[in-house]
């Protein structure tokens, strides 16, 4: 990905901190770096600067014209340069307009149907206008809807995926004329190359095993394979699923939710006494280690906190399935935590709608938002590098410990 030098006008910044619409100044802000990235892609395409006199020139400028691009904060208006012996090209709006349309869409669906609140009212005719139909609503889904099902269909068999993380979120659908809880399924994999790779969403009913074996099912059919270890919290119903459809691939129990399970079983005067030392056995070098740590904390702590101490005795195995790893590779496959970012984008998101219109709104924006974090992690860094693992892979007997708990 290329990487460009943005600079702030310091007229902007102070609209952005001292205007009393804090939506202009951001809108301000965000146009002066959209315009300033416009530039630079025209210098990397020409090869040359303005003004510049170079042997390695591919062209020459000839100037700009306007266009109006439609964000939450306001309508930009972009300069689009001109080049004099071809034709300018820039992915900008392409990756940018498709979550920011999908968001816009959604509430336009939510003023129509009646059901918005004010603030999305007001928001939806500052960008769209006071006046929209369904008909206006339909033919721009037309654009989006085709995009995000063929990703989210899209075959994963060009590759293995040894390292696969999966994570739910409750979201609220309206559907029938009452507001619904609806569990929306994520999951990325690590590639054979050490790439995160979104491998889709899907939207079930609840997190039940059912919605779960319906979303692996798809992965399955789609050409996922090579899959060594899957991580995920305890929820029962997707336990059971990848039960069901992984039988033999290693389940790696997220730490996070480990310990917290624990903790909050523990009375508050010990939570800072145990703490570390449930640290110390998740962190430990080798299996041996953490076995041994286990059995000091459930003696010593047996009797004080027996509830806590059954749920580190019935998850033990679980969560250190990791340790079986090269140690490079645990800390960042010992929780569910690298979906956090991406949580949090979607909750961002979500929070504007608050209950979605319809199950294809919800589709359409989360797609589209996963679409781009997709495209920034296939030309970002390399989230892992494989060579150990692989090596690693070839030398042992016997692979992986395989699931002997699950539950």
């Amino acid at each position: 990905m290329a990487q460009y030098k943005i600079t702030v006008d310091s007229q902007v910044l102070h609209q952005l901190f001292m205007t009393k619409s804090k939506d202009s100044g951001v809108s301000a802000l965000l146009e002066s770096v959209l315009n300033q990235i416009l530039e630079a892609e025209a210098t990397e395409q020409l090869q040359a600067e303005p003004y510049e006199r170079t042997d390695e020139r591919q062209g020459y400028r000839n100037g700009s014209y306007p266009h109006k691009l439609t964000t939450r904060v306001g309508t930009l208006t972009l300069r689009i340069p001109r080049l004099r012996n071809g034709k300018f090209s820039t992915e900008m709006f392409a990756r940018y307009q498709r979550s920011e349309q999908a968001l816009v869409l959604a509430m336009m669906e939510m003023v129509i149907n009646g059901v918005s609140t004010r603030k999305v009212t007001l928001i939806t005719e500052e960008l769209c206008g006071a006046q929209f139909s369904k008909s206006t609503v339909s033919e721009l889904c037309k654009n989006l809807d085709p995009i995000v099902e063929s990703w989210n269909h899209r075959p994963l068999n060009n590759t293995r995926f040894p390292f696969v993380v999966v994570d739910a979120m409750v979201t609220k659908v309206r559907e029938d004329g009452k507001v619904r809880a609806r569990g929306l399924l994520l999951a990325f994999g690590v590639n054979a190359e050490g790439y995160r790779e979104l491998l889709g969403l899907h939207v079930g009913d609840s997190e039940s095993e059912a919605s779960w074996s319906e979303f692996f099912l798809n992965l399955k059919q789609r050409g996922l394979r090579g899959v060594e270890l899957i991580v995920s919290d305890q929820h029962s119903g997707l336990v059971k699923a990848i039960r069901t459809h992984y039988q033999g691939v290693t389940w790696q129990r997220c730490q996070t939710h480990f310990m917290r399970n624990i903790l909050e079983k523990t009375p508050k005067a010990l939570k800072e006494e145990l703490y570390p030392k449930l640290r110390a056995i998740l962190d430990a070098p080798d299996l041996q280690t953490a076995r041994l740590l286990f059995s000091k904390t459930v003696e010593t702590y047996q009797d004080k906190i027996p509830k806590a101490m059954e749920t580190l005795e019935s998850g033990f195995d679980d969560a250190t399935a990791v340790l079986m790893l090269p140690d490079k590779y645990r800390k960042r496959l010992r929780t569910t935590n690298a979906m956090e970012r991406l949580n949090q984008e979607i909750r961002r998101r979500e929070r504007v709608i608050r209950i979605f219109p319809n199950r294809e709104s919800l589709v359409r924006l989360i797609g589209a938002l996963l679409i781009e974090f997709d495209e920034k992690w296939a030309s970002g860094r390399r989230y892992l590098d494989m060579a150990e693992f692989d090596a690693w892979q070839k030398d042992r007997p016997k692979g992986i410990k395989k699931v002997t708990r699950i539950g």
